[in-house]
């Protein structure tokens, strides 16, 4: 028996496929994609040796916002880690009492991250800290000084006995309190994430093309992986120059990864330019112009890149899709510190 349609019904119909072909992106036709692979982690993860504790993320949250572990008290931690700027500070290069080398990265996400820097040159979050507050072109207080400057202050004397029990402050123990409250540095939810579960109308059809793009042509999910869209590792996209060897320094031998830095959250990338290591790119239009060029061409270079041809469309399809990733604008309150 053959169905007839009438030429009404028969026209929704055919403008309903046409609006889903429009949407340009069906999971069912992408067997090696998972939503859940996309979805948001339900905690936040803590090694076991600092584990997490309410008195230390608070005294953490106080240093980090608090000029007083710099040399002229005038820089804090949050100087360069803006809230308002999704935790970065909108520079080419990061300000401290010099100017940086390099773009202060977002701390957006960094409980995920297992070897922080853009050249992946801390072995964890508990040893970033005194390398920015000692170096003499950011914070520029010597680890003693630091010691001396928060033992002399009775506010932190009770929190840090608070958080640690009895005993001196150490170096150790800021260290295991700021990575402590850095952890609790998360991207909120975003459009992207209410249509992973399940609400088709929280982005648009543009966007959407945008993501069938990310995840086919553009490949750009081969290093943006996973819900924080960074593979946290290392790559050369074709960028760098010149000295600035990336994570080649640690491992001179290594030919793939020279000019390799770390892959970058694309959470909150609309709201972060400049962008790269160094800031040499204002806008995601030149960013993707770069990737639809290819980079330089060299043997560190990775496989991953290569000339991808964008059409305008495209181009604007992948603008859309990244918009999506922007979170809800927050507010974070600078905590009152102790007086001194």
């Amino acid at each position: 028996m053959r169905t007839r349609f009438s030429p009404r019904v028969l026209g929704g119909l055919l403008a309903g496929a046409a609006a889903l072909a429009l949407a340009g992106f069906s999971w069912s036709a992408q067997p090696s994609l998972d939503r859940a692979q996309f979805q948001r982690p339900k905690t936040i993860p803590h090694p076991d040796d600092n584990p997490y504790s309410e008195a230390k993320a608070a005294l953490g949250r106080m240093l980090f916002f608090d000029p007083v572990l710099s040399g002229s008290q005038k820089i804090a931690c949050a100087s360069c880690h803006d809230p308002s700027l999704s935790w970065q500070d909108g520079r080419p290069r990061g300000i401290g009492e010099k100017i940086m080398p390099r773009r202060s990265p977002t701390l957006l996400n960094i409980a995920w991250v297992p070897t922080p820097g853009w050249a992946g040159q801390f072995e964890d979050l508990e040893n970033v800290a005194f390398t920015p507050i000692s170096s003499p072109i950011i914070m520029n207080l010597p680890e003693h000084l630091a010691v001396e400057r928060l033992s002399a202050i009775p506010g932190y004397v009770w929190a840090f006995t608070t958080a640690f029990g009895s005993g001196p402050i150490t170096k150790r123990k800021i260290e295991l309190a700021l990575a402590t409250y850095e952890r609790s540095i998360v991207s909120k939810e975003a459009p992207f994430d209410r249509w992973i579960k399940g609400d088709e109308r929280a982005i648009s059809s543009e966007a959407k093309r945008g993501f069938s793009l990310f995840v086919g042509k553009a490949n750009c999910v081969s290093c943006h992986s996973g819900w924080a869209f960074t593979d946290a590792s290392f790559h050369d996209i074709g960028t760098a120059k010149d000295n600035d060897i990336g994570r080649s320094k640690l491992f001179p031998s290594s030919v793939g990864l020279r000019y390799a830095f770390k892959t970058p959250t694309l959470r909150d990338v609309a709201k972060r330019p400049p962008y790269m290591h160094d800031g040499s790119l204002v806008t995601l239009e030149e960013v993707l112009e770069l990737y639809s060029r290819g980079g330089i061409a060299r043997p560190s270079r990775d496989p991953h890149i290569r000339p991808l041809n964008l059409s305008t469309q495209e181009k604007s399809d992948l603008i859309a899709f990244l918009r999506t990733l922007n979170s809800d604008p927050q507010r974070v309150a600078a905590p009152q510190l102790p007086p001194r």
